[in-house]
């Protein structure tokens, strides 16, 4: 079976059990939005300030709701050994780990598509004219945190503080991500290649690291 195949059949797989329950997705908007609606109350912001830091605060919810998501990513493959039997079956290991990330990926734009509208509208922001450039920012920052994330989650798996230990892993790592997410999106110009080149370095990674990332 083709790493493709097998990275399609793993995604529907994650999908299906998601949206059946959307316990995940649930609980991530529910967070996300809680945190940029208290933010809207604690700043008060003019529209002003609202284009100055209003990016920062969004990406500080998105990367506050990708840890909440993340966390969990390896926990189904934990019952039953489920992790060690996808292992032992014929395909690819990048596999597992490449429909992990879609799925993830999938899941945190959901999110991010519901908590857009409401942080323009809190926020008094317009992001008319610019929505295609915003997409490509939005895209590209999200790719690289769900890779990074769930190459991480993969490590943490198998740990008892994994709770504790992903984030500690995640955050100085994402830290150039971050601030060319936040630039990208305050000024939607010339930023959007520094995130593809994080992009395709942490997917290039995982996929050389694979058999390493799923060890026990």
């Amino acid at each position: 079976m083709t790493t493709s195949r097998a990275a399609t059949i793993l995604l529907a797989k994650e999908l299906r059990l998601e949206f059946r329950t959307r316990e995940l997705l649930t609980t991530t908007v529910i967070f996300a939005l809680v945190v940029v609606v208290l933010f809207s109350f604690a700043f008060e912001p003019t529209a002003a300030e609202s284009r100055r830091y209003g990016s920062g605060l969004l990406w500080i919810a998105f990367l506050f709701a990708g840890s909440l998501m993340l966390n969990p990513s390896f926990a189904r493959e934990q019952a039953n050994d489920a992790l060690d039997a996808l292992r032992m079956a014929p395909i690819a290991p990048f596999a597992i780990l490449l429909g992990k990330i879609l799925a993830n990926f999938i899941f945190l734009a959901v999110a991010e598509a519901i908590l857009i509208p409401v942080f323009a509208v809190l926020y008094n922001v317009s992001f008319n004219g610019v929505a295609a450039q915003l997409i490509l920012v939005l895209a590209l920052g999200t790719l690289g945190l769900v890779i990074t994330g769930t190459v991480f989650s993969a490590i943490s798996a198998h740990a008892r503080l994994r709770e504790l230990l992903l984030p500690l892993l995640l955050l100085p790592i994402l830290t150039p991500l971050l601030i060319a997410s936040v630039e990208a999106t305050a000024s939607l110009l010339a930023e959007q290649p520094e995130l593809a080149g994080f992009d395709i370095v942490f997917l290039t990674a995982s996929w050389l690291m694979c058999d390493y990332l799923l060890e026990e």
